[in-house]
């Protein structure tokens, strides 16, 4: 297998794994919040009128952590959490990066 092609294969792979790493981080910040944070969470997961769901409840969370008000994981203070929200935040733009780079390889290509 030549280097190139390696190289292709290893910067699609990067870019799907990184798109799961951005799916985990939200999973890992809505546990941690869960545990650590019960009342903060209860404002997330309970919505002011209807029912509860699992979609509505992912919708609030995505609302908070792109919220342009002061950041949730500096507002709690939890090690964590801004761990994890630092992951959310520069996992699609490696992704994206790497994708870009691997369609510049195919087009190099031809």
């Amino acid at each position: 297998m030549s280097p190139l092609v390696a190289l292709y294969l290893l910067l699609l792979a990067g870019g799907v794994a990184c798109f799961v790493l951005y799916y985990l981080a939200q999973y890992r910040i809505a546990r941690l919040l869960r545990e650590h944070h019960p009342q903060q969470w209860k404002i997330i997961a309970e919505p002011e009128q209807g029912r509860p769901s699992g979609v509505r409840t992912w919708m609030r969370m995505q609302h908070v952590l792109r919220s342009s008000q002061p950041r949730l994981p500096q507002l709690l203070e939890d090690e964590a959490i801004t761990r994890w929200f630092r992951t959310w935040q520069v996992t699609p733009w490696l992704a994206w990066s790497c994708w870009f780079a691997a369609m510049f390889l195919q087009w190099k290509a031809r």
